[in-house]
């Protein structure tokens, strides 16, 4: 055994060192106390907070579902919507094409529509107009009331008229109406020079608008209850209304009764004048004529055809007037208006003889008249 050193035995053994490496360890070992006595409150806590959190992730996955279920039923609402506005664009585009398709009609409507308001507007402008003739008439008969009876005024009895000796009767009533260049003057120098005119100047000449009004005045007579028929001749002769040659009119129809008078109007007086071809009408129609008006300014200088002379004479045109007088049917009633011309001596007798063999009538009015 070996012997201690000097300073061996002098230092000796410490009772300190063992004591604070005991506080060291029991202050280490408190702190590792505090620490795990800190760590399992931390992991207490933790432990709420999960919890705390895993209600909180359910309450926002319930809400999810909540939204995704929402969701799908908006999107089903959406695809409704849509199906919706599919068919509705379908229909629309329907409803477009029905409106191109209908347009036409549309137009043709508007068209209708505006022609018959035009149609009522005329009407009502015709029925202003009859109601101021009737008021016209109505002062008229005041004013004969008035006026007291006087010769001229005087009727008669029947159904002729006395101030203009006329027979005004009859069922079937045919007007012939002498449309020659001689209907424009009374004179030859004034026909010649009428004839080269114008047909607007025609026919406002003086003497054919006295035939146009006798015409008008001839159809006011009538009765309500006849037919009527009007023919214009000169070297021919053709009803006023095409296509009506073989049919009798009615009095009654005031549009057909308008047309004839307009039709009237726009006639241009020319050419020779043939009674036989006027006077063949009368045996055309069916039934016959009960009367005729003649309304002409003398006898014809022509028969069936043109003669081949330009200048024909008097005698000669009596010679085709009682021609031309073969071709009217019996027992009728011819009345003469005759609107004297120059160089005709012969007409006046020769009108007034038919008036007689025919009972009938002739008048040679005044240039007033009617």
């Amino acid at each position: 055994m070996a012997a201690l050193s000097p300073r061996s035995k002098r230092r000796g053994i410490s009772v300190f060192g063992l004591s604070f490496l005991d506080v060291m360890f029991c202050g280490f070992g408190s702190v590792i106390l505090l620490v795990m006595i800190v760590n399992a409150d931390t992991l207490t806590r933790r432990k709420q907070v999960h919890q705390d959190l895993r209600g909180e992730v359910s309450r926002l996955e319930t809400e999810v579902v909540a939204g995704e279920r929402y969701l799908a039923e908006l999107r089903n609402v959406l695809d409704e919507i849509e199906r919706e506005r599919v068919i509705t664009e379908g229909r629309s585009r329907e409803v477009l094409d029905r409106i191109r398709q209908m347009q036409p009609e549309i137009a043709t409507f508007t068209k209708e529509t505006q022609s018959q308001r035009e149609h009522v507007n005329r009407l009502k402008s015709d029925v202003n107009k009859l109601d101021q003739d009737r008021q016209k008439l109505a002062a008229e008969r005041e004013k004969e009331k008035a006026q007291g009876s006087k010769v001229r005024r005087y009727i008669g009895e029947g159904d002729r008229q006395y101030l203009t000796g006329l027979k005004m009767g009859g069922k079937r009533v045919l007007i012939l109406v002498d449309a020659s260049a001689s209907m424009l003057e009374e004179t030859i120098v004034n026909i010649i020079r009428l004839r080269n005119l114008p047909d607007a100047v025609k026919r406002d000449a003086p003497k054919w608008q006295r035939a146009v009004r006798t015409v008008e005045w001839l159809l006011a007579q009538l009765p309500v209850e006849s037919r009527y028929q009007i023919f214009a001749f000169n070297t021919k002769a053709r009803p006023l209304i095409a296509g009506t040659d073989r049919k009798w009119l009615n009095t009654r129809d005031t549009g057909i009764l308008d047309e004839a008078v307009a039709r009237l109007r726009a006639v241009v007086p020319g050419g020779g004048t043939s009674l036989y071809h006027a006077f063949d009408v009368a045996g055309t129609l069916t039934p016959r004529p009960d009367n005729i008006f003649l309304i002409s300014d003398g006898l014809p200088t022509q028969g069936k055809s043109k003669p081949g002379r330009s200048r024909v004479s008097g005698e000669q045109r009596r010679k085709l007037f009682r021609r031309a007088i073969d071709r009217l049917p019996g027992n009728i009633p011819v009345n003469t208006i005759l609107f004297p011309i120059e160089g005709d001596p012969f007409a006046a007798s020769e009108f007034w003889k038919l008036a007689l063999s025919t009972a009938g009538s002739f008048l040679a009015p005044s240039r007033d008249w009617p």
